[in-house]
């Protein structure tokens, strides 16, 4: 073996085991090749071969730094961002609990499930299209802004990942194309590759997808259907306004395409109709209860127009992706008695809270947001880099998501990170977005030196 990849293999195992961390920079190559007594172009040869294995990366006039994480290959996705060690503060990942005062109003709906005669039939197994009462209350829980599903075509899965999976299963054969945003929703996409779905990344601009760049998608290799996220977008936090909207539906209705919208977020924005309002007839609507309600409710909804519904109940049925049954009856108690309807009120006004303190703490910075947005997304200020800034808040206990995990090929994902904002308690969340402004306005050596 070459003594250049000894030498690698040396400094690999101080990574490995913690005597170099993440965000370290490693000596200018010449003074790298004075300590080891090496020539400087076997020096290079080292640092080209960290850089191979992914352990570091090179930032222009600054140095060559230990990654945070290992790159991912273009093509490739990660599942979600990583889950945060215990004791972190969480702006990784949106996980909203019930509070104290909504687990009170759940408790009270669910009294009447304690019967014996009624819990006997909660209990019963459903399948994809649920019970009558259910779909009843589906078309009134989830109706927003004049638009209502209908209960004839209303399935029910254990939960939203299972709705999409179920959809995308449906209408996309293996080896075919499913378009996407260009950052869409890692699970998705996850799910999607291990269909054998290969996904095609569409442009996008401050409104949304681009008509364009859906029409060039399809001329190019026949897409098979669509996937969006049109209100509250994650991670970008945009709704898409009438006018594209409208653009995307006489599109995707020119394409003969089916689109799966994904509208889990959108109950913080009732006032926005689907895309579904303007394309009914090929859009399937994907909603969750999770968001809505608490993390731990996995109940889904995918919301189907006539001609869609038995290809994805098979779906639903073979995938299998049905829901529990006491959880779905549960859920029908919850969204009838106005439960579901009055916690989503106090999370609109949550989620607002949030954002207000996101934007005290985060005044000066680039961040795009929605006032009722769980998340934002923040483009980070030079010369910080997604990886180093990653690995520099996690060293202060702050776990972020960074722009790579939502795009296609992060190899090429812009110096950004998405922010979490539901789940911590407000003066954690304050005293987080503090740090990370703190931090973002030192330089990375500074950071580094500081600790």
């Amino acid at each position: 073996m070459d003594d250049y990849r000894l030498i690698a293999d040396r400094i690999a195992a101080d990574i490995t085991d913690g005597r170099l961390r993440p965000g370290d920079r490693l000596p200018p190559q010449r003074q790298f090749a004075r300590q080891h007594a090496i020539a400087p172009s076997t020096a290079a040869r080292v640092y080209t071969e960290l850089a191979r294995r992914g352990l570091t990366v090179g930032e222009v006039g600054r140095g060559t730094f230990v990654r945070a994480t290992p790159p991912l290959a273009p093509g490739t996705w990660l599942a979600e961002p990583a889950d945060p060690t215990p004791g972190r503060i969480d702006l990784g990942m949106n996980r909203p609990g019930a509070s104290p005062e909504h687990a009170a109003l759940l408790a009270r709906g669910l009294s009447g499930l304690l019967r014996a005669d009624v819990l006997t039939d909660a209990l019963r197994q459903v399948g994809a299209r649920g019970t009558p009462q259910a779909r009843a209350a589906a078309a009134t829980g989830l109706a927003r802004a004049g638009w209502a599903p209908d209960p004839a075509h209303t399935l029910f899965t254990a939960g939203a990942r299972q709705a999409i999976a179920a959809a995308i299963s449906a209408l996309v054969p293996p080896g075919e194309r499913l378009g996407v945003e260009r950052f869409t929703y890692p699970p998705a996409a996850g799910i999607a590759a291990r269909l054998g779905v290969t996904l095609v990344p569409l442009d996008m601009d401050d409104d949304g997808v681009h008509p364009d760049a859906l029409r060039a998608a399809h001329r190019r290799t026949p897409l098979r259907a669509l996937y969006l996220q049109p209100t509250l977008h994650n991670p970008l936090t945009l709704t898409m306004p009438p006018k594209r909207r409208t653009e995307i539906a006489a599109t995707v209705r020119d394409l003969g395409l089916p689109v799966i919208e994904d509208a889990v977020f959108s109950f913080l924005r009732e006032e926005v109709p689907p895309l579904a309002a303007l394309a009914p007839e090929r859009t399937i609507v994907v909603e969750s209860l999770s968001k809505r309600i608490s993390a731990g409710l996995t109940v889904g909804f995918a919301l189907t127009p006539p001609a869609l519904t038995e290809r994805v109940a098979t779906a639903v049925r073979t995938g299998p992706f049905t829901a529990a049954p006491y959880a779905l009856a549960a859920a029908t108690r919850w969204l009838t008695d106005g439960t579901a309807a009055e916690i989503a009120a106090a999370k609109r006004a949550e989620a607002a809270e949030r954002q207000r303190i996101a934007r005290e703490r985060l005044a000066g910075f680039s961040v795009r947001a929605d006032e009722r947005s769980d998340h934002m997304w923040w483009e980070l200020p030079a010369p910080w880099r997604a990886d180093t800034f990653l690995a520099a808040a996690a060293r202060r206990g702050i776990a972020l998501a960074p722009a790579a995990a939502f795009t296609t090929n992060p190899a090429h994902a812009p110096h950004a990170v998405r922010i979490a904002l539901a789940t911590p308690p407000h003066d954690a969340l304050a005293a987080a977005l503090t740090t990370l402004a703190e931090l973002a306005r030192s330089r990375p050596e500074e950071a580094r030196e500081l600790e």
